[in-house]
């Protein structure tokens, strides 16, 4: 073994120290043996008490607690607030106070998706989904409504699917005609609705869509508590086109994204609701000009492009996106927080994922994720 100089001049220091002095040194005790040597006492040396350990929380590492999100708070919440019905805030930021269940079966209607619980509204637009039910297979222009997502139990963001929905004032409702027997529960939760598009995507397919789906939807848009009506672009074409086309009620139809299998029905804020924050009118041209024209180009399926001529050195990958933050609590109105813990609720204090495990509406080959685009002017 090779000693190096430093660790061979420490070892020669220890060794020349007296034997006496390096036991005082450790604080050993020493006795004087017959033959003139020292030997050293047995002495036990007591270790140093060790520390328990650092529980391996988050606080102990400085970092922050994460809270938990709105869609957690208001999407376990299984019954409404029972206080004085409200909508509160705005259709893609706010809850729901004193909302009302609409029945999973009716004179005329069909609640779809009831694992997901979201047949809740305002009292008003419950009221109005009934009337639209009777009045519509009354009139033998439809034979009932299958009905999807309206809201929560308190409104708020959803687990899924909407970023409005959240105050009540919302209703989806399918454009595939009801059957005419009570559909189980499993085939409200198996059954997928019918696209209206054709292949080319910006037209209907006649085939599903026809006069029925047209008077459905221009009754809707003609209630005057209706402040809009919303439909895949393709859709708005074809009501445009329709021998019953006309401003008062086709002006309040808007294109959007998505809405090809369903329309979305939007109420306008109740009188007694002073915390809602109502969305901008819509326009006296009926919607069915320009402004359509530039929708179906959005939506029209893109060519495929041109091959290369030339290889080109590969693009720099772009920097990842940082995700954008989950709307919290404080993100509502104050009064949600009211909302959440009326009738002696008491929400959740830490963050807990929660997922929605029902199937997408929409045809499997038109499935999307379970997300939709923020509001836009149109919406």
């Amino acid at each position: 073994m090779v000693f190096s100089r430093r660790t061979a001049t420490r070892a020669a220091i220890w060794l020349s120290v007296p034997l006496t002095v390096l036991a005082t040194a450790i604080g050993v005790g020493t006795t004087l043996t017959s033959a003139g040597t020292v030997q050293a006492a047995s002495v036990a040396i007591p270790l140093p008490a060790r520390k328990p350990p650092v529980p391996a929380s988050a606080a102990n590492y400085g970092i922050k607690k994460k809270a938990p999100t709105a869609k957690q708070l208001f999407g376990t919440v299984k019954t409404g607030a029972p206080i004085a019905a409200r909508a509160v805030g705005f259709y893609a930021k706010g809850c729901l106070a004193g909302a009302k269940a609409l029945a999973v079966d009716g004179p005329g209607w069909q609640v779809m998706r009831l694992s997901r619980n979201r047949n809740w509204g305002h009292p008003k637009l419950v009221s109005l989904v009934e009337r639209l039910a009777r009045e519509t297979t009354d009139a033998k222009e439809w034979p009932g409504l299958l009905v999807g997502d309206i809201s929560q139990p308190r409104g708020g963001p959803m687990v899924s699917g909407h970023t409005s929905h959240q105050i009540g004032l919302d209703a989806d409702v399918w454009l595939t005609p009801m059957p005419d027997r009570t559909l189980t529960k499993r085939e409200r939760e198996d059954m997928s609705a019918v696209s209206m598009l054709a292949a080319d995507r910006v037209s209907v397919n006649r085939k599903v869509w026809g006069e029925g789906q047209e008077k459905l939807i221009k009754r809707a848009a003609s209630y005057p508590e209706v402040e809009r009506v919303l439909v895949h672009p393709a859709l708005k074409k074809a009501l445009c086109e329709s021998p019953g086309a006309d401003p008062s009620w086709l002006r309040k139809v808007r294109p959007v994204f998505g809405h090809f299998y369903h329309f979305h029905i939007r109420m306008r804020c109740p009188a007694n609701s002073t915390s809602c924050q109502a969305q901008h009118a819509v326009g006296e041209d009926d919607g069915c000009g320009k402004e359509l024209d530039q929708w179906l180009k959005r939506v029209a399926p893109k060519p495929p492009a041109p091959p290369a001529q030339a290889k080109k050195p590969p693009a720099k990958p772009a920097p990842p996106r940082l995700p954008k933050p989950e709307m919290t609590l404080a993100d509502l109105p104050d009064e949600c927080s009211t909302v959440l813990k009326a009738g002696g609720h008491t929400p959740p204090t830490e963050y807990q994922k929660v997922v929605d495990r029902s199937k997408n509406a929409a045809p499997p080959k038109d499935a999307a994720p379970a997300t939709t685009t923020s509001l836009t002017n149109n919406r």
